[in-house]
C-alpha cells in the first residue's frame, strides 16, 4: 500500500480540498454557537428585509411628491427646468449637517464604491436622514448603499436587543447577513444580493481576482463558441435553458466586436466619472456645510441645463436613473441622438458630483449610463439595440464598482434572458481590466472605515 500523501503536497499537485481544510469546516458546522448564529441570521432576515421594504417604499413616495405631485398642483405636468436648483441644495444643506454633526457622517461616501463592513448602530439614524435628504432630493444615486448600511446596522441592533455576545466574528457575520438581507429588497433576487456582498467583503483578496477573471472570461467565450455553433448554423444542441417567450436577436460577430471596443471606451469614461467624484469627495470635507451645499447645487445645474437644452423632464438627469432605465429599455427610439449625447454628459458630471458630496449608491446610475452609450452606439454597422444595451451596462456596472461577477449576474437579472450572457461577460471583464490599468488618481477622504476592500477609493480588490 502506497503511503498516502501529506496535505501540502495534495494540495500542490491539485488533489482537492485539503483533509485539515474539509474537517475545520465540518468542526465550524458543529460549534453550537455557529449553529445559533445561522439561526439567528435568518431569523434577522425578516425584520430587516421589511425595514428595507418600507425604507424603500418611503423613498419612493417623497420622490413622487416632490417630482410629480408638487408640480402638478402647480400646474405643471412635468416638473421645470429649474426645479432641481431649490430641492438640491436643500439637499446638500441637509447632508452636510448630518455629515458635520451625527455619528458616521451619514454613511460612506459614494465615491469609494459600495460598503460590506463597518456598520454600527450609532451610524443608522444618520445614514437613514442623509439619504432621505439625499435621493428624494435629486441626488444621481441610487439607494443600495444606505440599504447596506441600514441592514448591517439593524442585524447588530437585535443582536444587542438579543444580549447575544459581541465579537469581532459576530459582528462581521451578522453585519454581512443584515446587509444582505436588505440588499435583495432593492434587486428583488437573493443571488445577486449574495453574490455582491461575497465579493464587496473582498473573500479571497487579489488572488480570487486572479483566478476568477481569466475563468469568467474563459467561459464568456466558450459560451459564445457553444451558442454560436448552435444558433448560426442551425445544428441542434442540448441546453438546460428555457424557451423565453419574447424574442431576442441572435449574436454575430459585429456584436461581440463592438462590445469589447465599447467596453474600453465605457470603463475609461466611467473611471474618469468616478475619479471626478473622489477628487469632490476630498474637496468637501474642508467646509462640509457650504462645499456640499456647493456640489449638490451643481448637480441641480446640470439637471437644469439638460432640461433647457433638450426640453425633457430634468428627472432623467437629477434620478438615481432606475425608472428612466425602464423606459429607455422598453421604447430606445423615443430618445433621439442629442438627447442621448446630452444625458450622457449631464448625467455623467451630476454622478461625479453626488458621488462625492450626497450619500447613495452608485450602482443604478451607473446601469442608466452605460444603457444610453449602448443605445447611442447601437446603429453601428452589426451591432444591434438589445447587445448594445446589454453590453453598455455590465461595462459601466463593472467600470464603477470594480465587481465583475456581480455586474454580470445583476445585468443578466435585469435582461431576464441568458441570451446575452457571452457579450455580458466580454464587456464587464474588459471594462473591470481597463479601469484597473488607468492610473487611480487622489482617494475619497474617508468617513469611519473606507468602503469596500482594504482600498480607500474601491470596493474591488486594492
Amino acid at each position: 500500500m502506497t503511503e498516502p500523501r501529506s496535505p501540502s503536497r495534495s494540495a500542490a499537485s491539485g488533489g482537492g480540498t485539503q483533509p485539515e481544510e474539509a474537517d475545520r469546516l465540518r468542526a465550524m458546522l458543529r460549534t453550537p454557537g455557529y449553529l445559533k448564529a445561522l439561526v439567528f441570521c435568518a431569523l434577522i432576515g425578516i425584520p430587516v428585509s421589511l425595514a428595507a421594504f418600507w425604507f424603500l417604499v418611503a423613498l419612493h413616495e417623497l420622490e413622487h411628491l416632490m417630482w410629480a405631485d408638487l408640480p402638478h398642483a402647480l400646474n405643471w405636468d412635468t416638473p421645470p427646468w429649474w426645479w432641481p436648483l431649490p430641492l438640491l441644495l436643500v439637499a446638500g444643506i441637509a447632508v452636510g449637517l448630518v455629515v458635520t454633526h451625527l455619528p458616521g457622517a451619514g454613511g460612506h461616501i459614494p465615491a469609494s464604491g459600495l460598503h460590506a463592513g463597518g456598520a454600527t448602530t450609532r451610524a443608522l439614524p444618520g445614514v437613514i436622514l442623509a439619504a432621505v435628504a439625499s435621493l428624494p432630493l435629486g441626488a444621481t444615486l441610487g439607494p443600495e448603499a444606505p440599504l447596506i448600511a441600514l441592514g448591517g446596522g439593524l442585524a447588530l441592533l437585535f443582536r444587542d436587543f438579543a444580549r447575544m455576545p459581541a465579537t469581532p466574528q459576530s459582528t462581521a457575520l451578522l453585519g454581512a447577513a443584515g446587509s444582505a438581507a436588505a440588499i435583495a429588497v432593492i434587486f428583488g433576487n437573493p443571488l445577486i444580493a449574495a453574490v455582491l456582498l461575497m465579493e464587496v467583503a473582498g473573500v479571497g483578496g487579489t488572488q480570487l481576482f486572479a483566478v476568477m477573471l481569466p475563468a469568467l472570461l474563459s467561459s464568456g467565450v466558450g459560451s459564445l463558441v457553444f451558442t454560436g455553433f448552435g444558433n448560426w448554423t442551425g445544428l441542434p444542441t442540448g441546453s438546460l435553458s428555457l424557451k423565453l417567450g419574447a424574442p431576442l436577436p441572435r449574436l454575430d460577430a459585429g456584436d461581440v466586436l463592438w462590445s469589447v471596443l465599447m467596453a474600453v471606451a465605457i470603463g475609461a469614461a466611467v473611471h474618469l466619472v468616478m475619479a471626478g467624484g473622489r477628487r469632490v469627495a476630498s474637496y468637501v470635507p474642508r467646509r462640509p456645510v457650504v462645499h456640499t451645499a456647493l456640489c449638490a447645487l451643481a448637480a441641480g445645474a446640470c439637471a437644469a441645463v439638460y432640461a433647457l437644452v433638450t426640453d425633457r423632464s430634468p428627472v432623467d438627469v437629477a434620478s438615481s436613473g432606475q425608472a428612466t432605465l425602464t423606459g429607455l429599455a422598453a421604447d430606445p427610439h423615443a430618445w433621439g441622438v442629442g438627447a442621448l449625447i446630452a444625458v450622457l454628459l449631464c448625467k455623467g458630471a451630476a454622478y461625479a458630483l453626488c458621488l462625492g458630496s450626497l450619500r447613495g449608491g452608485p450602482v443604478f446610475p451607473s446601469l442608466f449610463l452605460g444603457a444610453a452609450a449602448g443605445v447611442l452606439l447601437a446603429p453601428l454597422p452589426g451591432l444591434g439595440v438589445v447587445p448594445g444595451l446589454a453590453a453598455g451596462m455590465a461595462a459601466a456596472a463593472a467600470g464603477a464598482l470594480r465587481l465583475p461577477v456581480s455586474s454580470v449576474v445583476l445585468v443578466v437579472l435585469l435582461l431576464g434572458s441568458a441570451a446575452m450572457i457571452p457579450v455580458v461577460i466580454l464587456a464587464a471583464v474588459v471594462a473591470f481590466v481597463t479601469t484597473e490599468l488607468l492610473p487611480r488618481g487622489r482617494a475619497a477622504a474617508p468617513v469611519g472605515k473606507p468602503a469596500g476592500s482594504p482600498g480607500a477609493d474601491s470596493a474591488g480588490p486594492a
